[in-house]
């Protein structure tokens, strides 16, 4: 069966009508089953564009489970975000299908994406080929530790535009900036100008961003997407999801 572009062209069309779409990750060790439905209409009703799924690492059971029930509560497109193999799941609509463009890992780079592949096609999940690049954040991060690579220094613009035009030229239809979770700070405005107008395929940024006034800068600077994780998990900040929203959708 001939897998199709259909949740891509959602979130083409979603940056293009709301100036920038607004993601909320989800790591599966963060909540358990009983929490994810709740949240997850708490992450729709509060105007998010999509949800993410994945982490560096999965220490509990019920991956799977997680996927489901997320999917089951949602409004919008479930993407997985995948740290690993073990993060695949037939209940989601789509899987960012990662390169660590940023490393020389080969695990990261074409390994795991080789043995994914038939697994992703199995499933009958729609893959959106994605050059991910690791971004110095001042600490060590999970997915810098568990990846065994080096970020790019957050002061070598041209580093990064290379990798990232790279990228685009190996046909990825996404350039994912990750500052990483738990990151010091996030990836700074001059960095996402510098790669947004060197490239001509949408910029995701993720990793630190705190406030819904960091996501505007990003956004301003040339996001096309802003992603959050870390800073909802706790259940008295989950309101801010909906000014986050309100900060990205600038159109």
């Amino acid at each position: 069966m001939e897998q199709t572009t259909l949740h891509y062209a959602k979130l083409i069309d979603i940056a293009d009508r709301r100036g920038a779409g607004y993601f909320v990750l989800i790591d599966p060790d963060a909540k358990q089953v009983n929490e994810l439905q709740s949240f997850t209409r708490q992450i729709c009703e509060g105007d998010a564009d999509a949800i993410l799924i994945g982490g560096s690492l999965l220490i509990h059971a019920q991956y799977d489970e997680k996927v489901r029930v997320i999917k089951e509560a949602a409004s919008i497109p479930v993407i997985l975000f995948p740290g690993s193999l073990r993060q695949l799941s037939k209940h989601a609509d789509a899987v960012l299908y990662l390169s660590l463009i940023s490393g020389r890992n080969p695990n990261y780079l074409i390994s795991d994406q080789v043995l994914g592949a038939p697994l992703i096609k199995r499933m009958q999940i729609e893959p959106i080929p994605t050059g991910y690049m690791l971004m110095e954040s001042g600490r060590t991060t999970a997915a810098q530790f568990m990846s065994n690579t080096r970020p790019i220094p957050i002061d070598k613009p041209d580093i990064a535009m290379a990798h990232a035009l790279a990228a685009q030229y190996l046909g990825m239809r996404f350039i994912y900036l990750e500052a990483g979770s738990g990151a010091e700070y996030p990836v700074p405005p001059e960095m996402i100008q510098a790669i947004a107008e060197f490239v001509d395929i949408p910029v995701i940024v993720g990793g630190g961003i705190r406030s819904p006034a960091e996501a505007r800068k990003r956004v301003n600077a040339g996001a096309s997407f802003l992603v959050t994780g870390n800073v909802l998990e706790k259940s008295e900040n989950e309101h801010l999801i909906r000014e986050f929203a309100d900060a990205v959708h600038v159109g």
